[in-house]
């Protein structure tokens, strides 16, 4: 697949710069990222040199020394706290099968009595000592692999791939495992993913603006990339106070196509950024649906206007009062954005809310997690299985 000319905003340089510095390497993030090493590498030099005024754009003055030590200084403080405020995760686990069971006794029959342990475990002596003169099983070999290479997918996916996309990972690996059995198998290794719990919604539809039909119907599958985009604020808390976070969604690919995160619910802090960052990487030349709730920040004249310049080509569509099914996508990623990464974390700062959000759309949601309504495929795997398609076809 060619690699199409990317235009990157001045917010994501910004926290691709940063991301770096807080992960420690330039290639990983360049990978995650698919940009090229000597770009970030640049755009780092720059970050150094002159702070937050690092990419000014032609005609704008650069910052002065005394400005440049300021911005240092702030940054080099930021990453102290981001080190400090990173969780250590434990190792830990017990394993319940029967093998493990007589594995534990006879590493520690020294020190405590055999039979005392089998007790414990509900096994006969007669079983134990049967154990000890035969080879472990081929079945028991193959769980033990299988368990590491479990472990390693279970924590690459931040802990919150249960056994339906480990099975499919698997399967991506060479693996031919049953879902039941990658089940018993997390279970045993006490490998839960994290699961879903409801939280409030932002939506404050008490306003006087007039308000679009809704024309998506929750009718969620769509044929092209820019068909509709489904949009919706949520909140992220911090010591600070709350940040919100605007996302955009191509229902194709699920894509987040352009996303904000703002100190306020005003219009120029959420949905007008990201609506210029979807727009900034997508051409709109057919109709395009934009659905999202009847918050104020998108019925109110500043962003409908913007819509309307696109000469009747972008056709707005709002939920039901009261009815979140009809923006179901927008709801299940903050539900996902929020169990799988935000509740695992405690943010002092709001750039760290921000910078942490960055890092999980940017470098997990929209490259490697797998999506079950995409087959369990990733976006990347799914927009270059759709792009041979076009050239086979």
């Amino acid at each position: 697949m060619s690699r199409e000319k990317r235009n990157y905003t001045v917010e994501f340089k910004e926290k691709a710069v940063e991301l770096s510095y807080a992960r420690g390497s330039v290639v990983e993030i360049c990978r995650e990222l698919d940009i090229p090493t000597s770009v970030l590498s640049r755009w780092r030099r720059e970050s150094g040199a002159y702070g937050k005024n690092s990419f000014p754009g032609k005609g704008n003055p650069k910052l002065t020394d005394e400005q440049r030590e300021i911005a240092e200084l702030k940054k080099r403080l930021m990453d102290a706290e981001l080190e400090r405020d990173i969780p250590k995760k434990g190792d830990s686990h017990l394993l319940l099968g029967r093998q493990e069971k007589y594995r534990f006794i006879k590493h520690h029959k020294f020190k405590f009595p055999v039979g005392k342990m089998c007790k414990m475990f509900k096994l006969s002596k007669s079983s134990y000592y049967n154990w000890l003169g035969r080879e472990p099983s081929k079945r028991w070999l193959e769980n033990q692999t299988i368990s590491s290479v479990i472990r390693v997918i279970f924590i690459d996916s931040f802990e919150s791939y249960g056994a339906p996309r480990i099975k499919e990972e698997l399967s991506k690996k060479g693996y031919r495992v049953s879902r039941p059995r990658v089940a018993r198998i997390m279970r045993a290794n006490n490998l839960f993913a994290r699961r879903k719990r409801r939280f409030s919604i932002t939506t404050d539809s008490r306003h006087n603006y007039p308000l679009a039909r809704n024309i998506l119907d929750r009718n969620f599958t769509v044929s092209r990339k820019n068909q509709v985009w489904v949009s919706d604020i949520t909140y992220i808390e911090t010591k600070q106070g709350w940040m919100y976070l605007t996302v955009i969604i191509d229902l194709f690919h699920r894509k987040v196509v352009g996303w904000s995160m703002g100190e306020t619910l005003n219009t120029s802090d959420t949905i007008i950024p990201a609506w210029n960052m979807a727009v900034k990487s997508n051409n709109i030349t057919k109709e395009l649906i934009f659905h999202s709730d009847r918050g104020s920040q998108y019925a109110g004249h500043r962003f409908t206007n913007i819509l309307k310049s696109y000469d009747g080509t972008v056709k707005q569509s709002m939920s039901r009062k009261g009815n979140c099914w009809d923006n179901a996508v927008a709801e299940s990623f903050f539900k996902s954005l929020k169990v799988e990464w935000v509740y695992k974390h405690s943010y002092g700062l709001r750039s760290e809310a921000e910078l942490s959000v960055f890092q999980w759309i940017e470098t997990w949601y929209n490259r490697r997690r797998m999506h079950s309504t995409l087959g369990y495929k990733t976006i990347e795997e799914f927009e270059n299985e759709m792009y041979n398609q076009q050239i086979a076809a």
